[in-house]
């Protein structure tokens, strides 16, 4: 059976940010066809929910009793919905009229397909690609994602050169249909994590599971990116190299796991003197927390590694895990596109 608009839920996830509901919401109500439009609050103190009750009434809300993050709260907000797919959108992610039939086509192509995203355009800068996803997500062998337009933080204009649908490694939490079978089967967003990196996580496990997860370029949206934490801010850092580590930690396996970790345990030293010499010294005690923290919780990260461990059924391809260090490519070769990398 193909799954029509009717399936799909659009999922917005909100924490004291009616600005952004007021500037983007209007958007995804007026462009959303007969998809179901749910805000998930994440218990906000400013007046969004009173904001949407008055402004949106058909809006359906789903007000949680505390700050889950982004993790926990999309996954008690998945967990209350009963439509088949459910779009990721963050709150300030601009859509544009048909922008669900693309990623509702390219799901009915298969039930392995288990997540598709957008091309990802800046808001600010719409000839852009925008950090948070561009044209599709990948890793590297050490665990640093980058995506086609984007690596680290230098962003290709977008001249339509990644305009073909193809699988990728990840698919962009700022907006990212799942299948809601496969999310709950894979144990859905990593709720320690908090928020940065989850989205990568989760869709490592659809890919060890045997899943697809595709870019889906004929739909676009706008994003305008650092909502909740701007790119310099400590604490999220902190969270990029921790959930980074652990992600990596939980989802390796086999004799190369501990070479791979121990280099990757380097290049953030690396990342680190090099926050020094900018004088970003809270970013630099953001990494040796995010390093302790991992090794406090280290119990925990291995319980879920041998949960991923024993449900994976499958390797990953060379299509979409490049094998071999974005951080030697992009500083030391000086490749800063995607194209340079003779990664395709």
């Amino acid at each position: 059976m193909l799954l029509s608009e009717f399936n799909i839920c659009v999922a917005i996830l909100n924490w004291n940010g009616r600005h952004h509901l007021e500037r983007f919401l209007p958007s995804v109500v007026k462009h959303s066809g007969n998809a179901r439009i749910r805000v998930i609050d994440n218990a906000s103190s400013d007046d969004s929910v009173e904001w949407l009750k008055r402004e949106f009434p058909d809006v359906e809300l789903d007000v949680l009793d505390q700050n889950y993050g982004f993790t926990g709260g999309y996954n008690r907000g998945i967990e209350h919905t009963d439509s088949e797919l459910i779009v990721l959108l963050n709150s300030d992610v601009e859509v544009q009229n048909d922008w669900l039939a693309p990623l509702l086509k390219r799901m009915n192509q298969g039930s392995k397909i288990a997540a598709c995203q957008p091309k990802i355009l800046a808001l600010v800068k719409p000839e852009s690609f925008e950090y948070a996803g561009a044209s599709g997500g990948f890793l590297d062998l050490f665990g640093y994602p980058f995506c086609r337009g984007r690596i680290f933080d230098t962003c290709e204009a977008d001249s339509g050169q990644y305009n073909d649908a193809r699988p990728i490694f990840w698919a962009s939490g700022a907006c990212m249909m799942v299948r809601k079978k496969h999310f709950i089967e894979a144990g859905g967003l990593e709720e320690r994590f908090f928020a940065h990196m989850e989205e990568i996580d989760l869709c490592w496990r659809f890919l060890s599971r045997g899943l697809e997860v595709w870019i889906e370029p004929e739909s676009e949206v706008l994003h305008l990116g650092g909502g909740t934490l701007a790119k310099s801010n400590p604490r999220k850092t902190f969270l990029n190299f921790r959930n980074g580590l652990a992600m990596l930690y939980m989802n390796t396996h086999g004799l190369g796991t501990v070479g791979i970790i121990i280099f990757r345990l380097m290049l953030d030293g690396l990342a680190g003197i090099q926050f020094l010499m900018k004088g970003e010294l809270n970013n630099c005690l953001a990494i040796i927390r995010a390093h302790f923290s991992f090794y406090t919780d280290f119990g925990y990260w291995s319980s879920k590694r041998k949960i991923n461990r024993e449900n994976s059924t499958s390797r990953l391809s060379n299509k979409i895990l490049f094998r071999s260090s974005l951080v030697m490519q992009y500083f030391l070769k000086g490749k800063k596109r995607f194209s340079e990398l003779n990664f395709q």
